[in-house]
């Protein structure tokens, strides 16, 4: 008797057959992007904190023209590799999309997307204090609107999106607990840092009042968000010991919270009479605030500096190898030197100005070499290659 089980359709079984193989070719396809991250971004906002840092400087009533000239060919590098990594970071959700959403699920990685937000501020940023003598002034206030614009609502989106992955989805353990948390909840500090410099290019009035106070706000959200994780952070330390070798130069990302909130307030000060107007009751305040907040913080920040370095010591006579992670000398550092540059001019204390440019010192050296050993790993493809599965956490043994 013929059997009278039902037997699958032959189209759909030669479709599907079809279909497999064009799948695994779509995952082969630019072999290379399949393991950039939204770290990569962290490359940009180190580089654009250059020319940035370097804007700030007190250099004189009469700056040589050397230093300009090279802040704004940082400033150029940091946008060509703005581009680059945007490019590169679409054809990874493009051509290799289940990697993509597996970073995003991934506790460990998925902080690192608020670098988009900041990679776009810092560019931004740049080509208004830089960028514009290049291009001139009004192409360079239309460069940073736009990427001001992208990069507050990619943060905003960050600094919501992040966290409730990590409540909803994530399963994180008190050992997880890195500086890496911080990322997402700095992104509006550094709006809150760079907005003011669009100030004066918007209608007097209400336009340039509602800029200063939603800056204002964005300081105020990613402050409190900072200091609610801190003490997750520090807590894991001390609970739990040192963070694994690789993973030790994100130590420095305490600073930026720190840096850019002390360069945030100097700057909302400075701006404030464009914003409120001269007789603003509000002005003396403002500057006081600038000075009161900044100093204690600026000097929280010189003693994480410390601990960080040592820490970072330690883990280079442990054989820590480079990495991304690398690039956390740089951007934090960078907003340290523009927080001591704007208490500088607040209050003319030489001290700070000294401060500022031995900040900048080490901006530049820690830069030079990110960007030497980043070259380096993309000839040889180390960068590019999956990376090693990580050792497990476990608590140290006292």
């Amino acid at each position: 008797m013929p059997s009278l089980a039902p037997t699958a359709p032959a189209v759909p079984t030669m479709v599907n057959a079809r279909m497999k193989p064009t799948a695994r070719k779509d995952h082969r396809r630019f072999p290379a992007l399949r393991h950039v991250g939204p770290n990569w971004y962290a490359s940009v906002m180190g580089t654009a904190i250059v020319a940035s840092a370097g804007a700030a400087l007190p250099w004189g009533p009469s700056p040589a023209a050397a230093p300009r000239a090279f802040g704004v060919a940082v400033w150029a590098l940091s946008a060509l590799m703005l581009l680059l990594v945007l490019a590169a970071r679409a054809g990874h959700w493009i051509h290799h999309r289940d990697r993509a959403r597996a970073q995003l699920l991934d506790p460990a990685v998925a902080p690192f997307h608020g670098c988009l937000a900041m990679a776009l501020l810092a560019v931004g940023g740049a080509t208004l204090a830089v960028g514009r003598h290049a291009i001139g002034e009004r192409a360079a206030v239309a460069v940073d609107a736009v990427l001001f614009s992208a990069g507050t609502l990619a943060g905003l989106a960050a600094a919501v999106g992040i966290p409730y992955l990590m409540v909803v989805r994530h399963r994180v353990r008190p050992a997880d607990a890195s500086p890496v948390w911080l990322l997402p909840v700095v992104a509006p500090m550094v709006s809150a840092a760079l907005g003011p410099a669009l100030i004066p290019y918007l209608p007097a009035g209400q336009w340039r009042e509602a800029l200063l106070l939603g800056c204002y706000a964005l300081f105020g959200l990613s402050l409190l968000a900072t200091l609610t994780l801190l003490p997750l952070i520090f807590g894991r330390l001390v609970v739990l010991g040192p963070l694994p070798v690789a993973l030790t130069p994100a130590l420095f990302l305490v600073l930026g919270p720190l840096g850019q909130s002390t360069t945030a307030v100097g700057h909302l000060a400075d701006e404030a009479p464009g914003a409120l107007g001269a007789s603003s009751p509000h002005l003396s305040a403002l500057d006081a605030f600038a000075v009161l907040y900044g100093v204690p913080v600026l000097g929280f920040a010189l003693l994480w500096l410390a601990l960080a370095v040592a820490m970072v010591v330690r883990a280079v006579r442990r054989g820590m190898p480079f990495s991304m992670t690398w690039w956390a000398f740089t951007f934090p550092v960078g907003t340290c030197a523009t927080g001591a540059a704007g208490l500088a001019r607040a209050t003319g204390l030489t001290a700070l100005t000294w401060l500022a440019f031995g900040l900048f010192t080490v901006l530049t050296a820690a830069w030079a070499v990110a960007l030497t050993r980043t070259v380096h790993g993309l000839v040889s493809g180390v960068l590019l290659a999956a990376p090693p599965a990580p050792r497990p956490v476990t608590v140290r043994t006292r």
